[in-house]
């Protein structure tokens, strides 16, 4: 396992609920990523983010880890969700919602 890979697997197991996205929540780098916030935000879940633009490594280690080539990634509880327009769907027919606050 790579360190970038162990460095993933560490944040989508110690958080319920993780975005990988371009750029931070306060300001999401594109519209995707932005997109995807603005979903977790209006179900009023606490979610970790990380900024894949500032660590090279992880930006490509997370397409390997959940074998998705495109970012954002949404991990709920160590388990891959899908990128913005799966959270989208997800989110317009209550299952993100029923998701995000189930419990463990």
């Amino acid at each position: 396992m790579t360190d970038a890979t162990s460095r993933i697997d560490q944040l989508v197991k110690s958080n319920d609920v993780v975005l990988f996205m371009k750029g931070t929540a306060l300001f999401p780098q594109c519209g995707f990523s932005s997109r995807a916030v603005a979903i977790l935000d209006h179900l009023g879940v606490p979610f970790e983010t990380v900024d894949v633009l500032q660590d090279q490594e992880v930006r490509q280690g997370i397409k390997a880890y959940s074998d998705w080539p495109t970012i954002p990634q949404l991990y709920v509880r160590g388990e891959f969700v899908g990128g913005s327009d799966i959270m989208m769907e997800m989110f317009e027919n209550g299952e993100l919602q029923q998701l995000v606050t189930a419990e463990a």
